[in-house]
């Protein structure tokens, strides 16, 4: 199973993304949904939030009054940390249950607004942020939703600025142009990315090319390692002392091949065994057989990307 994560400021235009991907096979789970889902009249939600904050907060129907409710849980830290206490752990749990219930060859993506600003990217197996100017955004929310120009404003100026999304970016869908121009490209990153890196995933076959070529600095090449770092901690926990990027692609300035070098320094060959599986999971599988261009000493491991997109080799070795 992928899991992508899927995110965007307000009027970038991530619906028409997610709905491009469903087109294509993808099965969604889409946070803002469920957050409603779990606060639904009859559900355990709802009764904890009429127990912290007051009846009050339901509307004549016995559903949620958000405003009335936002006027509470807002009110103060204190206020907006009960909030979060009751409904983060079952928008959790029913994030859990979609994705466990999704077939095991699924692409699954995460609608997630907050997903940058949360914290979250190094938890998807990849990342896409839907691009837009923020003026094209203030006016898509004016002009579509209704939404007063001062208000939008100021909601765009509440989330992840566009530097911090796309820091995060393993994929930036530019959404400033018309709509078919960005599901045009939605399209080709299904079939092109999306499709051979599941099929790698589950087979557990590398995309690493076996003569990949020498080309001039990228300057992205230090933030696709920080993003791979992020991922490979997560899959590490306590058992890495050291990641870092290494390798030609770590100097800035120079040409290099286009592959990130990643090394994981753990404490003896037994670690780095006990990290294979971890690894392969999150889209590293281990790399045997034919060269790869890496030097691997003995009592090192080898994994690399299964993601065609960005070619990455990872050697795991004892400090």
């Amino acid at each position: 199973m992928l899991r992508i994560g899927l995110t965007g400021g307000m009027g970038a235009g991530k619906s028409t993304v997610a709905r491009s991907l469903v087109e294509r096979g993808a099965v969604l789970v889409d946070s803002d949904v469920i957050a409603r889902e779990v606060v639904a009249p009859g559900t355990e939600g709802l009764a904890a939030l009429v127990r912290a904050f007051g009846s009050d907060i339901l509307a004549a129907d016995g559903s949620l009054d958000r405003p009335a409710l936002a006027a509470k849980a807002f009110a103060d830290d204190a206020a907006r940390t009960t909030l979060n206490s009751i409904t983060h752990p079952l928008v959790g749990r029913r994030t859990a249950e979609l994705i466990a219930a999704a077939p095991a060859d699924a692409i699954v993506v995460q609608d997630i607004p907050l997903l940058v600003e949360n914290g979250l990217a190094p938890f998807m197996n990849l990342v896409l942020i839907v691009d837009a100017a923020e003026e094209t955004r203030v006016r898509r929310l004016v002009e579509f939703r209704g939404v007063d120009e001062a208000d939008a404003r100021a909601r765009i100026a509440a989330q992840a600025t566009d530097e911090q999304r796309r820091a995060t970016a393993d994929v930036l869908l530019d959404n400033n142009g018309a709509e078919e121009d960005v599901i045009a490209e939605v399209h080709r990153l299904w079939e092109e990315r999306l499709v051979p890196f599941e099929r790698n995933l589950r087979a557990r076959t590398p995309a690493l090319p076996m003569d990949p070529p020498v080309v001039e600095a990228d300057p992205e090449w230090g933030a696709q390692a920080r993003r791979i770092i992020a991922r490979l901690a997560v899959a590490c926990a306590a058992d890495a002392s050291a990641i870092e990027h290494v390798g030609p692609t770590a100097v800035p300035g120079e040409p290099a091949e286009d592959v990130i070098d990643i090394r994981i320094t753990v404490a003896g060959p037994g670690v780095a065994d006990g990290l294979r599986d971890r690894l392969a999971d999150i889209g590293f599988p281990a790399v045997t057989g034919a060269s790869t261009g890496a030097q691997v000493a003995e009592g090192e491991r080898l994994h690399a990307n299964a993601d065609p997109g960005r070619p990455a080799r990872v050697l795991i070795s004892a400090g």
